[in-house]
């Protein structure tokens, strides 16, 4: 297993579109991977999941993979977030 702890920095957080591509990344992976908020964790492929946690601009994220291309798919979701979903600053 991987994980890694990164901080949401996008001004909407992780709603709609920032989302819909944190999943769409997700789901190219074979590996389960969650994402954690707390206490709370949601399956990281499921866009009503993710959506569901209620993560807003500065929050704390964990994310963890478990599987044959784990490690990849982490540091997706982590330079995904760390480029604020490719938008503007």
């Amino acid at each position: 297993m991987v994980e890694r702890q990164v901080i949401v920095t996008n001004e909407a957080g992780l709603h709609a579109r920032p989302a819909a591509l944190f999943v769409k990344t997700a789901q190219t992976f074979k590996s389960k991977v969650v994402i954690k908020h707390g206490e709370r964790e949601a399956d990281a492929k499921s866009i009503l999941g993710v959506m569901g946690l209620g993560i807003t601009k500065g929050t704390p994220i964990i994310i963890w993979a478990e599987g044959e291309d784990e490690r990849e798919a982490v540091e997706a979701l982590e330079k995904l977030v760390a480029s604020n979903f490719g938008e503007g600053e």
